[in-house]
């Protein structure tokens, strides 16, 4: 179904540069209008390949074209993803998500191999996701077939800023993904990162971009860049959080019905900092020690912190071995009927660190 609204960019900044409270307090309104905001939906994610990407994105140690991507691995085997399947679901977690380190499919060896994996993600009673570089609309129906849920492939920018950071491809070859990825019924799992370099008005486009495509994207995962050693965004001076809670705030306020996770960076949070993107409408996280190839929040601190918070893990209860067939995705739950839909950007308007610390030299990749 389409979007009811188009969001134009300067609606999108008048509500992205409201006083940091009053954006907070309407995204906590939104919030709860059409969701639980005391649950919070844990994903764990899992590298099937690192290194070695034809692509020369300037944040990632995985691209070849960078040193500490060079060295690459291969395709994992089939048990390791029925192991850390099992072992996600035992820790909590409902979705797992595999990313490797490619352009594309390299062959359809490789596409047969990831599809085995989906079903076997499925087959532990997990919504699957997988983030494999860009799709033709033949693999991403193959995809589909295998049982996958989400697709993930962000935009990472706007339009404007993006070739200051990837020239091996194209925003358009992007989107012609998603478009793909929709058209064969998935989800689509689509975010960004901040902190690399942009300016201000370049999370504004890309949080048009993303509000804007139809229909929206049933999952957003808001990166901030932790720069790795020998890339070329290694030196960029990080983002102040405050423009991460912009972010999720607005993301929320523009889709309401979408999971906004925090991603890559929040390790590097403190707790109050935390606090504030769950206010701000923030329902998912990636759960376990590890993203793709580097740190993530340790499990008992984020035990900890839902506890002080009053935040309680998403249990979506899918019977182990299920027939892929029955199995379906569990939308987000709403804490009380949905109010109608938000109509006019104008009237949202009326609606009232951690110290840095030292990043290991691994790939680093940012992935829904």
């Amino acid at each position: 179904m389409a979007n009811v609204t188009q969001f134009s960019r300067e609606e999108i900044e008048k509500i992205y540069n409201q006083p940091l409270l009053e954006l907070v307090f309407q995204a906590a309104q939104v919030h709860r209008e059409h969701q639980d905001s005391r649950k919070i939906q844990c994903a764990t994610l899992l590298s099937v390949k690192t290194g070695g990407c034809a692509e020369d994105c300037g944040y990632c140690s995985q691209s070849a074209h960078h040193k500490p991507g060079k060295v690459k691995s291969k395709l994992i085997g089939l048990e390791e993803v029925k192991i850390a399947a099992k072992e996600a679901r035992e820790a909590g977690s409902d979705r797992l998500c595999i990313g490797a380190a490619w352009r594309s499919f390299r062959n359809d060896k490789d596409l047969q191999s990831v599809k085995a994996m989906i079903r076997a993600i499925k087959d532990e009673g997990l919504e699957s996701c997988a983030t494999m570089g860009m799709l033709t609309q033949k693999q991403a129906d193959e995809l589909k077939e295998a049982g996958l849920d989400y697709y993930n492939h962000n935009l990472d920018t706007s339009p404007e800023y993006y070739s200051k950071v990837i020239t091996t491809r194209t925003y358009q070859d992007r989107l012609d993904t998603l478009e793909a990825v929709r058209n064969a019924d998935m989800k689509i799992c689509s975010g960004g990162i901040l902190g690399l370099g942009e300016e201000q008005s370049d999370r504004i486009g890309l949080l048009e971009q993303l509000a804007n495509l139809e229909p929206q994207p049933e999952s957003v995962p808001i990166n901030v860049l932790v720069p790795i050693k020998d890339t070329p965004l290694a030196n960029v001076t990080p983002i102040d959080w405050v423009e991460l809670v912009r972010a999720v705030a607005t993301a929320r306020i523009l889709m309401p019905k979408s999971w906004v996770r925090m991603s890559a960076g929040r390790e590097k949070l403190s707790e109050e900092a935390q606090a504030m993107c769950f206010m701000a409408g923030a329902n998912s996280v990636f759960s376990g020690d590890r993203l793709l190839t580097t740190d993530n929040n340790k499990p008992d601190s984020d035990k900890i912190l839902f506890q002080k918070l009053g935040l309680s893990k998403l249990e979506q209860n899918r019977p182990r071995n299920a027939n892929l067939n029955t199995v379906e995705s569990v939308e987000p739950p709403a804490s009380q009927t949905p109010l109608s839909p938000i109509s006019a950007p104008a009237q949202l308007i009326q609606i009232g660190k951690k110290q840095s610390q030292e990043i290991s030299e691994d790939a680093h990749a940012y992935l829904g």
